[in-house]
């Protein structure tokens, strides 16, 4: 976070807000206070903000259970934001967004609506705190697309503009969650309604929805006259610090031309390819880097090009790093939200291009016309070459100088490096078979919804539906095996269920279920009768009685926060423990990327190896139960 601090600095960003989702004490335990040890760390990032120049903004979103009429739960909010404001922090936004519509019956005996018991808590907040130059309140419908019924007639939204007190600002997010443009008139809109200009909150380079994915394209689509309509943007950038360096550098520059984008991936090149360039960006380079207005010199620009371009060949001609040409292909495959870049697009349209017309090479087709047999061929040759040239590009990024850049995007760039080799085989295999592909099936959607970037696309949209690259289900007649819970989470979750196998056989596995209510439901509709057919013995009656325990036992406010169940095993022998960290990590992403927002699991609190384990993994004790598994304790884990 302080490193993140001193590059807005020194690149001419002027804020930056605190609202982190691995900060327990930010959402899920917005009432409890920093203990000693956290409070040294928040202040140093206060004070590290404040020294390059940046307006820190401490954001708290207790939206998720706060009961608007207590008066004890807004004495503990005060008191939380109180203590932040000891630490130095002036500056301060309530967040009400990603949560549920309705209060609670005490909270509708007292307030008429969802909106007048957010404004009433945030105008007593705001006054409490003596009226900051800054303070920020998000709504629930923060997007036009979360308007009920639309903009122009959201009652919440029109109570909030009229009630909520004009210093207050409010935050929004444009047309979408994830806005791939911003209009002059929409912005005008929305400060009709809120009867206030909007700050502007953009998730166009956000990237924490989907761990497959990562932006490096430009800031682009918002056009320099939303200045005067807005309260101020703030950039939802990237997960992976590095990868925000060229959204970062043109969220001040509005208009991008040409050699400004040039400039950028040539600066780009040197950061990766010298371990950040101290010394070959210029005081003059930076110069111009910093925010600036339309019609500044050209000249100059095209000198630091100039220079630039000549400190990039001197690199580029080592062999031994990335090159400039590499660096462009590797952004265009990581560009933004609802645009890939021209050299991805391309691939794409080729790649689809080959698979809607391959039954021309059919051998069931007897007499296939030559000419465009010939054509299809001859576009999958340079298919294969350009795959090549990204398997190319992943083994020249590995060289990196610039390491703690190729650590960050690394991920990134190993699945597209296995995905454009599946592509690749997939391609070779239509040169050779005998039955014609399928239909391709697609839908417009937002991005957080369609997950994967061009990697997704491939697999998603282009490769039989995604069938080749679905894991197979692992086919197990399992009665109780190790625990209880094993068989049907193989049964019925199978695309959470990970098995670990080594040259002897099944050593491990990690099993997961997505939706924990929506599991049982489907164990007594469905596991349940076949177990009570198949095993009309005692074993299946203690199976059942365990899963009722667990339905009793497992209170709506664990499966609020955690709705997934995960179970991870790996036998004594296997000694080398960072595979069986791979093991659960591969689940955790698994339920990650598909919506969940946090996981639990359960164990005997004598059971020391497993507590270790889950505690490496970012696992904290929720509670203990005396009615699940003789004492179980409860680990949980926000994603």
């Amino acid at each position: 976070y302080i490193q993140f601090c001193r590059t807005q600095g020194r690149w001419g960003l002027n804020t930056y807000l605190y609202g982190p989702k691995d900060d327990l004490k930010h959402r899920m335990l917005w009432r409890e206070m920093y203990l000693e040890e956290e409070a040294v760390h928040l202040k140093a990032l206060i004070q590290a903000a404040h020294a390059c120049g940046l307006q820190f903004i401490y954001a708290l979103s207790p939206g998720q259970d706060i009961i608007f009429s207590n008066s004890y739960d807004v004495v503990l909010l005060k008191r939380k934001l109180r203590q932040v404001a000891g630490l130095g922090c002036k500056a301060f936004a309530i967040l009400f967004d990603d949560i549920d519509h309705t209060l609670c019956q005490v909270d509708k005996d007292v307030f008429s609506s969802f909106a007048h018991a957010q404004v009433s808590v945030a105008n007593e907040i705001f006054q409490y705190l003596e009226e900051p130059c800054t303070f920020l309140f998000c709504p629930t419908e923060y997007c036009n697309s979360l308007c009920y019924p639309c903009l122009a007639k959201s009652a919440y939204l029109k109570t909030i503009g009229e009630e909520l007190l004009p210093g207050i600002g409010v935050i929004w997010t444009g047309t979408k969650v994830i806005s791939k443009e911003l209009t002059e008139e929409s912005i005008k809109e929305v400060q009709e309604v809120l009867q206030r200009r909007p700050l502007i909150w953009d998730n166009l380079h956000a990237n924490d929805y989907d761990s497959k994915i990562v932006f490096l394209g430009p800031f682009k689509g918002r056009p320099i006259g939303l200045g005067p309509h807005l309260q101020g943007l703030l950039l939802n950038p990237n997960c992976e610090f590095e990868a925000n360096f060229i959204p970062i550098h043109t969220l001040g520059i509005i208009y991008s031309n040409i050699k400004k984008i040039d400039i950028l991936m040539v600066l780009l090149f040197l950061h990766f390819s010298t371990d950040g360039a101290p010394d070959v960006i210029s005081n003059e380079t930076a110069t111009v880097w910093k925010p600036c207005e339309i019609g500044e010199d050209r000249e100059q620009e095209t000198q630091v090009l100039t220079q630039l371009d000549s400190a990039s060949q001197e690199l580029e001609a080592s062999h031994e790093t990335p090159g400039l040409t590499d660096l462009r292909l590797l952004v265009g495959l990581f560009y933004l939200p609802y645009e890939h870049g021209d050299k991805a697009q391309h691939l794409l349209k080729e790649f689809q291009w080959l698979k809607a017309n391959s039954s021309c090479i059919s051998i069931a087709v007897k007499k296939g016309d030559p000419q465009k047999v010939d054509e299809w061929r001859s576009r999958a040759l340079h298919f294969k070459q350009e795959c090549d040239n990204l398997l190319h590009l992943h083994s020249r990024i590995i060289k990196s100088t610039n390491r703690a850049f190729l650590y960050d995007l690394y991920p990134y760039v190993w699945d597209v490096r296995n995905t454009t080799l599946l592509a690749k085989a997939f391609v070779l295999w239509l040169g050779c078979r005998t039955i014609a592909s399928v239909d391709l099936l697609g839908v417009e959607v937002e991005p957080w919804v369609f997950k994967g970037g061009i990697s997704g696309e491939f697999q998603t949209n282009h490769i039989s539906n995604g069938s080749l690259f679905i894991p197979f289900p692992l086919i197990c007649d399992v009665l109780l095996l190790s625990h209880s819970t094993v068989g049907p989470l193989l049964h019925l979750s199978p695309e959470y269920s990970f098995i670990l196998e080594d040259d002897r056989g099944l050593c491990g596995y990690a099993l997961g279920v997505m939706d924990v209510k929506s599991f049982i439901k489907n164990c007594e509709a469905t596991w349940f009768p076949a177990m009570r057919e198949k095993y009309p013995q005692a074993s299946y009656t203690e199976l059942f009685h365990l899963f009722q325990l667990q339905k009793a036992t497992y209170p709506d406010s664990l499966l609020y926060h955690f709705p997934s169940l995960v179970h991870v095993e790996v036998l004594p022998d296997v000694l080398d423990s960072s595979v069986a960290r791979c093991l659960a990590t591969c689940l955790l992403l698994a339920l990650k990327v598909n919506g969940s927002q946090g996981v639990f699991c359960e164990m005997l609190p004598t059971d020391q190896l497993h507590l270790e384990f889950f505690t490496k993994l970012g696992f904290l004790e929720i509670f203990r139960s005396d009615a699940v598994h003789h004492e179980d304790i409860v680990l949980g884990r926000l994603l």
